[in-house]
């Protein structure tokens, strides 16, 4: 049994490879899927599933992209609909990777399609669990994104009180926490740095699990929820209907342009300029009206947070080999 944990950094945010006796899954994989593709390749394994704890509002989803690439089939949890071919998981409905067993359970709350993947291993164990925002290391998931019409946060707050204590809390110490964040994401408030930790040490420390009354949960968690991001639910939007291919992405993006072309360019479209240089260099020297914001750091949050329409054309100054 082999799980990797693939962290990126900027995003805070956690995908995971899981194979065994030939076949493999991926939990909440990123948009740019040549990673999970080779390490089954190297493997000799076949991806045999793409399990999405949720609709992402944070970041776009790789899902339809390595589903076409994989032949792996999308799994989503209890109430999700798509624009894509997809498998809609019954509350308790398994998966066999391998000799491995996945057992979706429907954990609504974050979101109301939020769904928790319990690894089972070969011994029939329970080993882990993929809980995806619904529980962090040290906090859960904010539970202001799926407010509409009658459903308040409170209520949803309600209802991921009580996916924590009737699915998640009933399972042994032992079982390792596999979040899809860690510290530094705007899905939560209070996260730790640490990417995962046993249920049992989570139950004596996380603040969430530790309420004594669901009045109390509630008053906890939506206590000092900041706004989401104005992209979060253009983010959502998309991993529930699907994007283009990052190659075609990369088609139309990695077109080197000299100064004149890229003045000419600029002037004639209104595309912004972002220079992805270190701030030190930057500051060295730069083009008139362009907006730094480096890659080390948190570039594609704060990308996201200045840069508001989808269809804004963009222009980018990077060091060489980073484009």
């Amino acid at each position: 049994m082999k799980i990797e944990q693939i962290y990126t950094g900027c995003l805070a945010e956690a995908a995971y490879y899981i194979e065994n006796n030939g076949e493999a899954a991926i939990i909440d994989p990123l948009r740019e899927v040549g990673t999970y593709l080779k390490k089954a390749e190297k493997a000799g394994a076949t991806i045999k599933y793409i399990f999405e704890t949720h609709f992402h509002a944070d970041f776009v989803s790789g899902h339809v992209d390595l589903a076409e690439k994989s032949g792996a089939k999308i799994i989503y949890g209890p109430t999700a609909k798509t624009e894509f071919e997809a498998h809609i998981a019954k509350d308790g409905e398994q998966f066999k990777i391998g000799n491995l067993t996945i057992t979706a359970l429907h954990t609504p709350g974050h979101t109301l399609e939020s769904t928790t993947y319990l690894l089972t291993d070969e011994s029939g164990k329970d080993h882990c669990i993929f809980s995806g925002d619904t529980l962090f290391i040290g906090d859960v998931g904010r539970p202001d994104l799926a407010q509409k019409g009658n459903l308040t946060m409170e209520d949803l707050a309600g209802m991921l009180y009580d996916s924590l204590n009737d699915k998640i809390k009933p399972l042994a110490d032992d079982v390792i926490v596999y979040p899809a964040h860690g510290a530094g994401s705007a899905c939560g408030k209070s996260m730790s740095k640490e990417t995962f930790d046993t249920l049992g040490h989570q139950k004596q420390v996380n603040y969430a699990l530790k309420a004594k009354t669901k009045e109390q949960f509630i008053a906890e968690v939506t206590d000092g929820i900041m706004p989401p991001p104005q992209y979060f639910a253009k983010n959502a939007a998309m991993n529930k209907g699907g994007v283009e291919s990052i190659e075609e992405v990369y088609e139309k993006g990695l077109n080197a342009l000299t100064p004149q072309a890229f003045e000419a360019t600029a002037n004639q479209t209104g595309a912004i300029m972002l220079d992805t240089r270190d701030p030190q260099v930057f500051a060295k020297g730069f083009i008139p009206n362009s907006i730094n914001i480096g890659l080390n750091g948190q570039f594609a949050p704060w990308v996201g947070a200045l840069i508001t329409d989808l269809k804004q054309p963009i222009l980018l100054i990077t060091d060489q080999g980073k484009e």
